[in-house]
């Protein structure tokens, strides 16, 4: 079934609004599904021409590089909290603990600041990126060289691509299937719900997003992948459709998102405008959550990655999730929401080193997916609390949803893979990610479906 999200995604904008840097314009009217299609393509091989000469037109990458770094001591992790919290370089991987590795993408005019930087310290950088330019086209050539086409997981696509295929989904199985546009991003971009099941509203529910950090592009491709599983193989899948209803936002940052396709690869916060003269676009969207916001692992500099935003949900994108689950929450059983990079299967709480009074619940259920995920093909992943895993991070939507909704199981999967291509995961990797993050779904589908369902 399609409900108001139709008009939405056919159309791609409501009232014929312009999207930024130059995109077409779609218009109401009985033609404009084949001149949105007309202008995606045309927007696509403009895109591919300017992808493939430059890897971004947002941030210059030519010279830059990664560097690791492990602290030994006490200090050395301090001088790294410091350099991290100055908001300065962009850290691939924060500074957890003494002992674990640190990675640091700086660009050419910062290689050597940053090295010395390093040095004072005590610390030996190793170079782990040489070329980051070289390593972002390598994925966008891949992406861009076919061209427009229907979604697949093959390539990476734009959330366009993402919302037309949905649309598609429930016109395809009205059965199993509902669309909903519950929201709108800052930008205009529809945020569309899917509903997928047939036992009922009344079901146990387990609610999924991913995309909340625009360059972790494998988030939304996992995510599409799981419904495609759901939806195309569903009469394999009878017993947990008819038990469990699946609500899926594969794409919960659009505007980041996009931007990271057209001008930015490595863009990880929204696009809302700057609250003061002065400052920088966007938002931590995953800072920006009204539990403990601002408290720990954040930024009140907008210039930041980290930028916890304004005030507690100034990002419009986070107002429309936590409205759903806020709607969802009586029936709604549990929560993942996806990102990259780290292969961790992390639970409450991200604000803190305490854990839930019912933690051992949590840990139990995360390591029966992981071991199911782990059998697929071999992938590890570790389990264990937010903080203790990686870092401290408040106003995370998996602390609200459990801290405030009141969902029983929230978890965040940081999805494949160790580091050796970072955001960039290569679009080959995408279906193995996907199988096995699959199998992981099930394991938890059967256990809502045996724990909760009539």
């Amino acid at each position: 079934m399609v409900t108001d999200a139709q008009s939405d995604v056919n159309e791609l904008r409501s009232n014929g609004q312009t999207m930024r840097r130059g995109q077409c314009v779609a218009r109401r009217g009985s033609e404009v599904v084949s001149q949105v299609s007309r202008c995606t393509m045309n927007t696509l091989l403009v895109l591919a021409a300017v992808l493939l000469a430059t890897p971004a037109r947002g941030q210059d990458l030519s010279g830059a590089k990664t560097l690791s770094v492990v602290p030994q001591t006490e200090a050395q992790l301090k001088e790294l909290i410091k350099l991290f919290d100055a908001g300065q370089y962009d850290f691939w991987r924060e500074p957890r603990d003494m002992g674990m590795s640190v990675d640091i993408m700086a660009t050419a005019s910062q290689v050597q600041e940053l090295t010395a930087a390093l040095e004072r310290s005590g610390l030996k950088p190793q170079v782990k990126v040489d070329d980051v330019a070289q390593m972002v086209m390598r994925q966008n050539s891949g992406v861009y060289s076919r061209g427009a086409r229907s979604l697949d997981w093959e390539d990476y696509h734009d959330s366009y691509t993402i919302n037309r295929w949905m649309a598609q989904l429930a016109s395809d199985h009205p059965d199993l299937c509902t669309l909903e546009t519950v929201g709108k991003s800052y930008e205009g971009r529809p945020m569309n719900l899917l509903t997928v099941g047939k036992g009922g509203a009344d079901k146990p529910g387990i609610f999924i997003d991913g995309g909340i950090h625009a360059r972790e592009w494998i988030s939304p491709a996992t995510v599409t992948f799981l419904v495609n599983q759901l939806v195309t193989n569903s009469s394999a899948h009878d017993d947990l459709l008819s038990s469990v209803n699946f609500y899926f936002m594969p794409v919960i940052n659009p505007d980041g998102y996009d931007y990271s396709f057209t001008d930015d690869r490595l863009w990880r916060k929204t696009r809302s405008e700057p609250a003061s003269p002065g400052g920088c676009s966007g938002a931590d969207a995953n800072r920006n959550w009204d539990f403990h916001w601002m408290e720990a692992g954040t930024s009140n500099d907008s210039c930041v990655d980290n930028y916890g935003g304004s005030a507690p949900f100034s990002e419009v994108e986070m107002q429309v999730v936590r409205d759903q689950l806020t709607r969802l929450r009586n029936t709604t059983k549990v929560y993942l929401t996806f990102h990259s990079y780290g292969q961790k299967w992390m639970y409450p709480w991200g604000y803190t080193a305490a854990l839930p009074e019912d933690w051992q619940d949590l840990d139990r259920l995360a390591r029966d997916a992981v071991g199911a995920l782990k059998a697929v093909h071999g992938t590890r992943y570790q389990v264990g609390s937010s903080t203790r895993t990686i870092y401290a991070a408040s106003g995370g939507s998996d602390d609200w949803a459990k801290g405030v909704a009141g969902i029983k199981y929230c978890y965040t999967v940081e999805l494949r893979d160790l580091g050796t291509h970072y955001f960039t995961l290569p679009p080959s990797l995408i279906i193995p990610s996907g199988q096995e993050t699959f199998a992981a779904l099930k394991v938890i589908a059967n256990f809502v479906k045996k724990t909760y369902s009539d």
